[in-house]
């Protein structure tokens, strides 16, 4: 088990408190009506957790990759659709870490640990679990490129401040000649959707969006031909993260369980005494446990830069489908209850669902970690 140091138990017992006093009371209200989660982008940025992944160097906390799982865990469990929203900001930044030089990374990432918005858009309506198939391109022109095509379920996209676009430069060359470029959205020739009529995570937006625009050589992220291996290590970081979003919902939702299970009573004892759903509490701990250390595990080998793709598969795989039966479970337990509107029991399950499909769906996590298993 991960032991935090004296900083990081401090950060996270901040988080806990903010959580407990912003994210928490305005989350059904954010479900309910869709009104975008950055609505907390001021309080966020006060608190610093624009930039927890970003390094110190560069204006942001640089929080170890294991307390940041904490710190993801504890955001989603209050507001899966903020957690949504910087998480998908930090899918941006870690692009322009891993994938730019010095000048870019002092140039965008300042701004982005403080109130500026990112965009990670890689996805395209007919290029989801395989971005090799991608149609966008970036076709030189002037000193720099233009970028045509579209891409879709873009979070953040329509309200963002710069937007990372992976495009084609050379498609002949298929993954090997894809490249990432920031695109700023004030600069024009970007068209956006209104925002999609989610079934969870109402309100972290996402968005369709049709580009055609002109970027500097500047602009574009390494080499060309570089983005997709960049693409790869931001998506390694991610699962993590999605993983940790599943481990703090789930948490919230047996928290829930266990309050309620105490507190009805069924014959004049409260249902908690109940052998059957002793059990289903021991399933749900115990799931639970499971996903947080698988996630652990893949963090810790982030931290000390090591390879961690099959672990990073395995949290999220793990992870994305245990926090579908923890809440089902929960539902359950509150009976009737649980089935309406008034508890946030179903609100959690509709923001966890999207869990097995984004960021590489159940299916492609299983190819991922059969490779590394079968060489």
């Amino acid at each position: 088990m991960i032991t935090h140091n004296e900083d990081d138990k401090a950060l996270l017992e901040a988080i806990r408190r903010y959580c407990a006093e912003v994210l928490v009371p305005a989350a059904a209200e954010i479900d309910e009506t869709g009104r975008s989660a950055t609505c907390h982008l001021e309080s966020l940025a006060e608190m610093g957790l624009m930039g927890l992944n970003i390094p110190e160097a560069y204006g942001g906390l640089g929080l170890r990759a294991t307390a940041l799982f904490d710190a993801v865990a504890l955001i989603a469990g209050a507001c899966g659709s903020t957690a949504s929203m910087i998480t998908a900001h930090w899918l941006a930044t870690d692009s322009i870490l891993y994938g730019g030089d010095e000048a870019q990374r002092h140039r965008y990432l300042t701004g982005a640990a403080d109130r500026s918005l990112g965009a990670f858009a890689l996805t395209e309506p007919g290029a989801g679990s395989n971005p090799a198939d991608m149609t966008t391109r970036a076709i030189r022109e002037g000193d720099g490129y233009r970028i045509t095509g579209t891409k879709h379920f873009i979070s953040n996209a329509g309200e963002a401040d710069f937007i990372v676009v992976y495009a084609k430069t050379d498609p002949a060359a298929g993954a090997r000649g894809i490249s990432a470029f920031v695109v700023d959205p004030k600069a024009g020739g970007l068209r956006f959707g209104s925002p999609e009529r989610t079934m969870g995570l109402r309100g972290g937006h996402v968005f369709e969006v049709s580009i055609d625009c002109l970027v500097a050589e500047e602009d574009r992220l390494g080499p060309e031909g570089s983005g997709f291996r960049t693409a790869l290590k931001v998506l390694d970081g991610g699962r993590v993260e999605i993983a940790a979003c599943a481990v703090g919902i789930a948490e919230a939702a047996l928290g829930a369980a266990i309050e309620w299970a105490k507190q009805r009573k069924i014959g004049g004892a409260p249902i908690a005494t109940l052998q059957g759903l002793q059990w289903m509490f021991a399933d749900m701990a115990t799931d639970i446990e499971a996903a947080r250390l698988l996630g652990i595990s893949a963090a810790t080998k982030r931290e000390a830069g090591e390879r961690y793709s099959r672990e990073s598969s395995m949290a999220k795989l793990f992870a994305s489908e245990m926090v579908g039966r923890v809440t089902d479970k929960a539902i359950q337990i509150h009976g009737g209850y649980g089935y309406t509107r008034d508890l946030p029991l179903e609100r959690y399950a509709r923001d966890a669902r999207i869990f097995r499909i984004y960021e590489g769906s159940s299916e492609i996590q299983r190819n991922i970690i059969a490779r590394t298993i079968l060489g």
